[in-house]
């Protein structure tokens, strides 16, 4: 099922003790052996992680999935399930879809923004 409009999806992680027991180069050897061939099999998927150890206790870490293809969204969420990263190596506290200034798009208005001219 695709959309016309951009899909933002908040995963909210918290880091498991598993996780932080490995050492940092077997860390980076699980994402890029088994992390990375499900974001690449789901190239209409975009990801940016954002860490938020340091301001947060609950939530250690966000990922932001974007996307104007759900069906894609959805094929890597279950690939990704089938990996020790999701609720192994990170809890998944909460996914939080968005689609940004839909209100405005509704509404036939301009968006509110912030620092653009």
């Amino acid at each position: 099922m695709s959309s016309s409009a951009t899909h933002t999806i908040f995963v909210l992680l918290k880091t498991a003790r598993p996780w932080l027991d490995m050492e940092p180069a077997a860390r980076f050897a699980f994402i890029k052996e088994k992390v990375m061939p499900v974001l690449n099999a789901s190239p209409d998927v975009r990801l940016r992680f954002f860490d938020t150890e340091s301001y947060s206790a609950r939530v250690t870490d966000v990922v932001v999935f974007e996307t104007d293809d759900l069906a894609s969204y959805r094929k890597l969420v279950k690939d990704l399930r089938d990996t020790d990263f999701w609720d192994r190596y990170y809890e998944v506290l909460e996914i939080v879809p968005a689609v940004e200034d839909a209100y405005a798009a509704h509404y036939g208005i301009a968006p509110l923004t912030s620092g653009q001219s």
